[in-house]
This record gives structure tokens, sequence and C-alpha cells, in this order.
């Protein structure tokens, strides 16, 4: 069994809000080409979402990395908070500021579908159980200097609902999930099965 030590989810809001306009987007000077190939410089606005990208130095949205596995378990304070045994799928799930429920839905039918299992089979196929753990280090930035930065991940007042979303879609779904314990040091120990290992972002 392969062991995760001091797997920790406490995110910490570091962002720092750039000059943007009143209702929330930040404008991009473009330009177009006519026939004539003249160009003529105009304005574009950008989404709140992608102002929130720019501002972090994200794209896309929620991540989660999805791992086959032969069992897989959660521990706190010595006490097993979730587990799975058999085949199935262990999820770590990041979630960024700009996230939202119908991103969580989403990926949540993406796990229940996906063909990770022996044979190319998905958990929707073999009813294949799923550990579901937050992770905010997904957004760790380490491109500058040795110390990883989290300004992209969501606080936790944002991140905890949506995960809980995501299993809340997967129960709906017909999934049993296992799950750990949102804010808590955990120790999360699996068996990856291969190995194989994805990154989904939806």
């Amino acid at each position: 069994m392969a062991e995760l030590r001091g797997v920790r989810d406490d995110p910490r809001d570091t962002s720092r809000a750039r000059p943007e306009a009143r209702d929330g987007t930040r404008t991009a000077r473009v330009e177009a080409t006519d026939e004539g190939g003249a160009r003529d410089a105009g304005e574009a606005r950008e989404s709140p979402r992608d102002v929130a990208a720019r501002r972090h130095g994200i794209m896309g949205g929620m991540r989660a990395v999805v791992q086959r596995v032969d069992g897989a378990s959660v521990v706190v304070e010595g006490e097993t908070v979730g587990e799975i045994t058999g085949e199935g799928l262990c999820v770590l799930i990041g979630v960024t500021h700009e996230d939202t429920k119908e991103k969580a839905a989403q990926l949540a039918r993406k796990l229940w579908s996906i063909r990770m299992l022996t044979d190319e089979r998905s958990c929707s196929d073999v009813d294949a159980p799923l550990l579901v753990i937050s992770q905010f280090t997904l957004y760790g930035d380490a491109r500058k200097g040795r110390r990883p930065t989290w300004n992209a991940a969501a606080p936790g007042d944002v991140a905890e609902p949506l995960v809980d979303e995501v299993v809340a879609q997967l129960r709906a779904l017909g999934a049993t999930v296992a799950t750990g314990r949102f804010g808590a040091q955990m120790r999360v120990s699996l068996t990856n099965d291969g190995p194989f290992t994805v990154l989904l972002e939806m």
C-alpha cells in the first residue's frame, strides 16, 4: 500500500486583486482585420470567470486526480474515516474560485462514467466504489521560487460545499462513495493498480 502523508485541506486565499471594471470584467485590447487587410483597434470584454483565471494564473476549472486502485482508505487522528475495498477509484478534488454546482455535477458524471477500470469498464458498469478527498494543493503554483503558492485554490467556504456536491451527485447516480474529512490532517493509503492515473479538468 502506498501512503501519502500529511495531506491537509486548509486553503488560504491570499489572492491580490488587480484593477478591473466596476462590473467585474476587465477590458482587453483586440484587433480586427477587414477585407483589405487594414487593422482597427477595438475592445472586448472578458467574463468575470476569465478575469479570475488571469488574476490567479490559471485556466480551466475544477480539477481531479483520478487513480484506479485496489483498495484505498483515509485515516484522521488514528480513525479510518473513509475506505473502499477492491477495484475502484480514488479521487483527489481541487476547487478554484469560479467553480460552480454545475461544474461539480459535470465532474460527478465524468467520474461515474469514465472507463478506467479493468477491461475499459467504468464504475457505473460494475458498481465500483469511489473514495473522494478534497485536495486544495492541486492548485499549488511552484513556477517561481521553491515554496508553492495556493492563490488559485478556493477558500474553504467555497470549496467544501462544491466537493460535497460532487459526492451528492455521485450518490444520486447510484455510486457507492466514501470520503475524507474536509480541513483535517489526513493520511491516505492506496494501491494504485497499473499504475493508472488521469487528470481531469472541468
